[in-house]
């Protein structure tokens, strides 16, 4: 099975539909799948809405489907650095679902086992909690959770093998294991891909059973989201 797709544009046309729910990695603006993202304009689809981390920034990484206004719902965890993603809640054109981030992580992980929901003591009492069913266990109250399953799953790796075998560098690694593990239909953006049976098993983070499509993006920008540096003294 060939994996491999000529370019972000021709792995996600035939897949992107209006209305859908698609999962994008990244940390911040590390480890986000760029060209993925760009093709997802170029494509066009409209009211999305969209699982990530974070919402990007203004002009770089989800800010630009904000600006382009193909969201119409975030579900995240950290939604700063992005004044379009302020102006539009604030005039309640974008839907958020605010998730705290070790239940988001969990949410995509219990995705793609197979797991439905879970507990947890994570926001009980907090407006977190509020529409979800609460339960106590051993005198403790835990609030339900319920799995998150996109659609489409959009990925950055920096290495992938034609089966699609994953390498993440180092902590661009974060959110893009689970979100690939959650997604229905997996989209992966790697900087190389090598033979079957160059990467070493003991090296690979992901195995290609979870991976659908690859594209290649050898020269990615990698945008620092903050430079910050010590004044001279």
């Amino acid at each position: 099975m060939n994996k491999l797709y000529p370019s972000a544009k021709d792995a996600l046309t035939d897949i992107l539909k209006d209305g859908q729910t698609i999962a994008v990695g990244g940390f911040g603006l590390c480890g986000i799948p760029e060209a993925l993202i760009a093709a997802v304009k170029e494509v066009g689809v409209q009211n999305l809405t969209c699982i990530s981390n974070n919402a990007g920034v203004d002009s770089f990484g989800l800010g630009i489907l904000l600006e382009s206004r193909q969201v119409r719902r975030m579900i995240a965890s950290y939604v700063g650095e992005n004044k379009e993603f302020e102006r539009q809640f604030l005039a309640g054109e974008l839907e958020l679902e605010f998730t705290p981030q070790g239940t988001l992580a969990e949410r995509l992980r219990a995705g793609g086992s197979g797991i439905p929901a879970f507990f947890t003591k994570t926001g009980v009492g907090t407006i977190v909690a509020e529409g979800k069913e609460v339960r106590e266990f051993d005198g403790e109250l835990y609030i339900m959770e319920r799995a998150l399953v996109p659609e489409v799953s959009l990925v950055k790796a920096e290495v992938a093998d034609r089966s699609g075998n994953l390498m993440f560098s180092k902590t661009a690694r974060n959110f893009n294991p689970p979100v690939a593990m959650a997604g229905k239909l997996t989209v992966v953006e790697v900087e190389r891909i090598v033979e079957n049976g160059e990467l070493a098993p003991e090296n690979i983070h992901l195995p290609g059973i979870y991976v659908h499509r690859i594209v290649i993006n050898a020269t990615p920008e990698k945008r620092i989201e903050q430079r910050i540096v010590r004044a001279a003294s």
